[in-house]
């Protein structure tokens, strides 16, 4: 993409502003941003939005920076929506609906025609292992993997999986 995905704008808002709106939109709150690459130029389009997290390992994938969140969330949380800057297509709609099912236990993946998919709800009593197996760009996939106790929460019919990583993908939303 050029840079960081953050930093991207669709329709005139950058990524990150994109998905600060969608988590607030469907409920979520506090919000949490983990920044990585050039955190600097992205941590003023959070503004007063989200609290700042940085993952000084970002180098290392989607698992330093969900190790970097799941450091320190609210302390009265039962639960965090995990969601990506680079899945526009994700809505309001789909984060109230697997926010719905929030409590301390909970394994929930939004799945589209029955794949799963993001955003995903990690209940507080799976954090610690979530991210004990958090490494490179698995995130918690290796955790929530044949997981019998993930519910899948199907969001088809209310947004799109698809993720932004290259220019031509981005220009399909556009």
């Amino acid at each position: 993409m050029g840079g960081p995905k953050a930093l991207v704008e669709l329709g005139g808002e950058p990524l990150v502003r994109r998905a600060l709106r969608v988590l607030a939109e469907g409920g979520c709150e506090p919000l949490t941003v983990v920044l990585g690459a050039e955190a600097d130029r992205v941590a003023p389009l959070v503004g007063g939005l989200a609290r700042i997290v940085v993952a000084r390992d970002w180098a290392e994938g989607m698992g330093a920076s969900l190790r970097a969140g799941l450091a320190g969330p609210d302390p009265g949380a039962d639960a965090v929506v995990v969601h990506l800057v680079d899945l526009p297509g994700v809505t309001s709609e789909a984060v109230a609906r697997l926010a719905a099912h929030s409590s301390p236990t909970v394994l929930a993946r939004a799945a589209y025609d029955g794949v799963p998919a993001h955003p995903v709800l990690l209940g507080r009593e799976h954090w610690p292992a979530v991210a004990a197996r958090a490494r490179g760009d698995a995130g918690a996939r290796g955790y929530l993997k044949g997981n019998p106790a993930v519910v899948l929460v199907e969001c088809g019919d209310v947004a799109s999986p698809e993720d932004v990583d290259t220019p031509e993908q981005l220009a399909r939303y556009r």
